[in-house]
């Protein structure tokens, strides 16, 4: 399947649940409302089309406006791949957890979670791996981020 073929596909197949972006990437992106993320990775990962059987990596990003998750996935079966963005607010960013779509999603669901501050809901052990057990200081990836000893360089900023 070439890269538009599955573009079209997806966009068929899951129509309504998510928009494609136009990113200037190889690979395509969609956007996905946070309700329906659970409904389009297991149609991604199930369908025999697709067969999105790997999560290659999952990116937090803070805007500065808002907050977003990156999905990049791969399926080895079918050689393409895809990415998917989810939108939060910075309210309360939350997303449920892909854990048990793709087990893999566990370190980088907790990474998100105590270097962004996201609720992953549903995730089930939410542990710091990064940062000290009984850390206070924030979320160092946030750009609002600003821990106390923090020195910044100012001829380092844009």
């Amino acid at each position: 399947m070439t890269r538009d073929e599955l573009k079209e596909y997806i966009a068929g197949h899951l129509e309504g649940k998510l928009k494609p972006l136009d990113s200037g990437k190889f690979n395509p992106l969609f956007e996905v409302i946070e309700s329906d993320l659970l409904t389009v990775a297991q149609v991604l990962r199930d369908d025999e089309n697709l067969k999105f059987d790997f999560l290659s990596c999952i990116s937090g990003i803070d805007t500065g406006e808002r907050f977003e998750i990156i999905y990049s996935l791969t399926s080895l079966a079918k050689n393409h791949r895809l990415e998917l963005k989810v939108v939060l607010s910075r309210e309360n960013p939350e997303v449920e957890s892909v854990q048990g779509i793709w087990p893999a999603a566990n370190w980088y669901e907790r990474e998100i979670w105590e270097l962004y501050g996201f609720d992953i809901k549903n995730h089930g052990n939410l542990t710091r791996f990064l940062l000290a057990d009984d850390w206070d200081q924030g979320y160092p990836l946030r750009k609002d981020w600003d821990a106390p000893d923090f020195v910044r360089f100012p001829e380092l900023e844009r």
